[in-house]
C-alpha cells in the first residue's frame, strides 16, 4: 500500500473509531432517555439530536471553530489551563466525526429500545435492579442487533465525515488528511487515479459496513 494512502487509511479507521468510542455511553444513553422517558423539553433534545444531521457538515464545522478555534469560547481557555489546542488536529477530526455520528447512533438504537417489552424491564426493575443494571441485563441483550446496527452505521458516518472536518481540523498532510480529505484534494490536483484509489477504498469499505448493519438490523433473517 502506497506510504500515503497507508496513512490516511489508519487515520481515518484510527478517527472513526476513537469518534465511535467517544459517543456510544451518551448515544445509548440518549437513545434508551428518549425511548423510555416522558420530560419537559423532550421534543427540544430530539431535535438538537437531530440537528448535525440536518445541517451542512461545514456549519457543524464553523460551530465547532467558535467553540473550540484560538479565539473561540473554549479554545482559549484549553490552552491557557491544560495546554491544548484542539483546532487542526487529529483530535478535532475525532471530536468532528463524533459530533456527525451521534445522531445516527441515537436514532437508530432508539427504535430497539422501544421494541423491547416494557414488561420486561417493569419485572427487572421490580426485582430491584438499577436503571445501568437493568440496561446491561435486560434491555441491552434484547435490543442487541438494534443497538450494534446503530454502532455500525455510526461508525461509517464518522468514517466517512468530510465538511466539518475539513472546516474544523483542515487538510495537513501527515496530521489530519483523513481519506474523505484526500479525494477532495487528489480532484482539485487533478490527480483522477488517485482520487478513483481513495473513492474505491472508502466506497469498498462503506459497502462492508452498511452491509454488516444491515445484517444486524432487527428482523433481518440470518440466512
Amino acid at each position: 500500500m502506497d506510504t500515503e494512502l497507508g496513512f490516511s487509511f489508519m487515520l481515518s479507521m484510527r478517527v472513526a473509531t476513537i469518534a465511535l468510542l467517544v459517543v456510544t455511553v451518551p448515544g445509548l444513553a440518549l437513545a434508551w432517555l428518549q425511548a423510555r422517558r416522558r420530560y419537559p423539553g423532550k421534543v427540544l433534545v430530539d431535535g438538537l439530536v437531530l440537528l448535525p444531521l440536518v445541517l451542512p457538515p461545514t456549519v457543524v464545522g464553523y460551530f465547532l471553530v467558535v467553540l473550540f478555534g484560538r479565539r473561540g469560547f473554549l479554545g482559549p481557555s484549553l490552552e491557557s489551563l491544560l495546554g491544548l489546542s484542539v483546532i487542526f488536529t487529529p483530535t478535532a477530526a475525532v471530536l468532528a466525526s463524533a459530533i456527525v455520528a451521534l445522531p445516527l447512533l441515537v436514532k437508530t438504537a432508539q427504535p430497539a429500545i422501544e421494541n423491547v417489552p416494557v414488561e420486561l424491564e417493569q419485572v427487572a426493575s421490580s426485582l430491584g435492579l438499577s436503571p445501568v443494571a437493568l440496561f446491561f441485563r435486560v434491555t441491552l441483550p434484547a435490543a442487541w442487533r438494534g443497538i450494534l446496527a446503530a454502532l455500525v452505521l455510526a461508525f461509517a458516518r464518522a468514517l466517512g465525515e468530510f465538511g466539518a472536518t475539513l472546516m474544523f481540523a483542515g487538510h495537513i498532510p501527515g496530521k489530519t488528511n483523513t481519506m474523505p480529505l484526500e479525494i477532495f484534494a487528489a480532484y482539485q490536483s487533478g490527480n483522477d487515479s488517485l482520487a478513483l484509489t481513495y473513492v474505491v477504498v472508502l466506497t469498498g469499505l462503506s459497502l462492508l459496513v452498511v452491509t454488516v448493519a444491515a445484517r444486524m438490523s432487527p428482523g433481518t433473517s440470518n440466512r
